[in-house]
């Protein structure tokens, strides 16, 4: 879409139902127990069915028992951890170039950024990566991320042409809702500002009417519409990257699908709904002494009575002559074993479900000794996933870096050639050094490695000269180098 139309409805209408999608995966995620209140308490249950939060909110002076395991979270964390704890190699063939990148990703912190942006992804389906620049804030670009529910993109046979960011920005009566909308277009990027309604768009009104889109004013390009910044590059400043396709809810649809939908909102409840059963059992079997009335000590009028520790002790109206009236100890079993059974398989169906091994989560198996091939075996679905994502991150990182390069050439005039960088994903199996060495004395043994390879193997982060130069050194210091043909050959003598 273009700008919105005046009076237009907000969100757009086609949109809606993507939003509506993600903010049920935000509540999950965020792991507030209000929000999920919130949301699961409006809508309607199926008859006969009850969800631990679809239960009416407790009033502020009973205590609220219900519990939340953050495994919507844990599970996005998972995802980003697996993809960019380590950061991916990225090349470009000029050396100066290389340098330049290089300053780029480590002044702008952009594995933090990635990290960050990979989470969201996984938990709403997908996330936007937009570069621009702030010159009063710093000399190079800036990678930024926008999330899915803030933006609306235009596709293309599956190829983003453009997008709209948006923002509702602050309002001083609380009734009219200001709207900044950021259009990327190749070339060039739109701005404008709408004062409305939470439903409406509402009308356009110059920039500099809000504070927060002020400064703007000062960059727009003297002459035009009054709206437009040049970036002086041919390329697009943002791109979409999906958490992982095809969307099962709407088919055809270039928008990725969030982890959670297998759908896992189901187990996620289940799952609430037995720690929480598990810690009232805990709460119920505090220990309990019922008392006779008599028993007590009087404190007073209108103070009540005690018994030695009210904390273990519960009044029973009973005389303390009566038969059977003692001192009794009353204290529940907890049921740890069938709880924990329960969580766990909710768990590991769970991680499944979202496309993960159990073992990513903490959930081996009953304690037995495995080997390292096993270990590999039980993480070989996360590893599926891994890869599978990494080929969409893979090229939105190359683009938005060549972008990056562009416009650090264009708008700051770094002298580099802004070349189309590599993105490479490594393994993402982390050996010890023991496993390493083993593996080299292998393929060493068997004649079936060069030096130059297990250099690389040993260091894949060195570049082709850090290679040659360790190469060098262990040839030489083995004596496997080639001998000097004149000097130190042996028939020279």
């Amino acid at each position: 879409m273009a700008l919105p139309e005046t009076g237009a409805p907000w969100p757009p209408p086609q949109w809606a139902p993507i939003y509506d999608r993600i903010r049920v995966d935000d509540a999950w995620y965020s792991g507030d127990s209000r929000r999920l209140a919130r949301l699961h308490g409006a809508v309607q249950e199926q008859p006969g069915r009850r969800r631990v939060w679809g239960r009416r909110e407790q009033p502020a002076p009973v205590r609220e028992n219900r519990l939340h395991v953050p495994l919507p979270g844990d599970i996005a964390t998972t995802s980003a951890d697996l993809l960019f704890a380590d950061m991916p190699a990225i090349r470009t063939p000029d050396r100066q170039t290389q340098a330049r990148i290089e300053q780029l990703l480590d002044e702008g912190r952009v594995q933090q950024t990635f990290l960050g942006a990979a989470e969201q992804a996984a938990a709403l389906s997908g996330i936007f990566l937009r570069v621009t620049w702030d010159k009063t804030l710093a000399a190079r670009p800036l990678l930024t991320v926008v999330q899915p529910d803030a933006a609306v993109p235009e596709f293309r046979f599956g190829m983003l042409r453009a997008c709209t960011f948006w923002e509702e920005l602050s309002s001083g009566d609380g009734v009219t809702v200001w709207r900044h909308f950021e259009r990327h277009e190749p070339g060039r990027v739109v701005h404008a500002l709408y004062q409305g309604t939470s439903d409406n768009v509402g009308r356009p009104v110059p920039l500099g009417e809000h504070p927060a889109t002020a400064d703007l004013v000062a960059s727009l390009d003297p002459g035009g519409d009054g709206q437009t910044i040049s970036t002086g590059i041919p390329l697009l400043t943002c791109t979409y990257v999906p958490n992982i396709g095809p969307n099962r809810q709407h088919r055809g649809s270039p928008i990725g699908r969030s982890d959670y939908a297998a759908p896992l909102y189901d187990l996620f409840d289940a799952l609430d709904t037995v720690w929480t059963s598990w810690m009232r059992d805990i709460r119920l079997a505090r220990a309990r002494l019922i008392v006779p009335t008599g028993y007590l000590r009087s404190e007073g009028p209108g103070k009540g009575a005690s018994f030695e520790d009210r904390e273990v002790y519960e009044q029973l109206n009973m005389p303390p002559n009566e038969k059977g009236a003692a001192i009794t100890l009353n204290q529940f079993d907890i049921r740890v074993e069938e709880h924990q059974r329960s969580a766990e398989a909710i768990m590991r169906q769970a991680a499944q479900s979202a496309g993960y091994s159990a073992q990513s989560f903490g959930l081996h198996g009953q304690g037995e000794a495995i080997t390292a091939t096993e270990s590999d075996s039980r993480d070989q679905r996360s590893m599926v996933t891994r890869k599978k994502k990494a080929g969409y991150w893979r090229h939105a990182a190359s683009d938005m870096l060549h972008v990056m390069l562009w416009l650090d050439a264009v708008q700051f005039g770094t002298a580099i050639t802004p070349e189309r960088p590599s993105v490479e994903f490594g393994d993402g199996v982390a050996e010890s050094e023991q496993q390493t060495a083993t593996t080299l004395d292998l393929l060493a043994r068997a004649g079936a490695v060069s030096t130059g390879t297990k250099v690389r193997i040993l260091h894949p982060e060195w570049d082709d000269t850090e290679v040659r130069a360790e190469v060098a050194a262990i040839l030489a210091e083995t004596g496997a180098a080639a001998p000097d043909p004149v000097g130190n050959f042996p028939l020279a003598a």
